[in-house]
């Protein structure tokens, strides 16, 4: 998977500006749940796996619809805006 790293996107913010943005760490995330280390995963962006069950389960809704479905899908949404919001709070004042 090392390979992998080098066709990454790098993080325009944070190349022009110097400050990380709301998604940097996701690629390496993914990338670090595709090498099985899971932990480092979650460390390296906190709402990785909040992420995927909100996409998984609006692919599956797609799919069979089920009830409360909306309301299952913007509470993930907020859930995991809360999460993006607060990690990148803590990475950029607090480390």
């Amino acid at each position: 998977m090392q390979s992998l790293e080098k066709y990454m996107l790098p993080c325009l913010n944070k190349k022009l500006f110097g400050v990380e943005c709301m998604g940097c760490g996701i690629q390496r995330s993914i990338s670090l749940i595709f090498q099985g280390d899971f932990i480092a995963a979650f460390k390296m962006y906190p709402a990785i796996y909040t992420l995927i069950l909100l996409f998984g389960f609006v692919a599956l809704n797609f799919y069979k619809k089920f009830d409360f479905s909306y309301k299952i899908i913007v509470a993930l949404g907020i859930i995991n805006v809360i999460i993006i919001l607060t990690s990148f709070v803590i990475k950029t004042f607090y480390i």
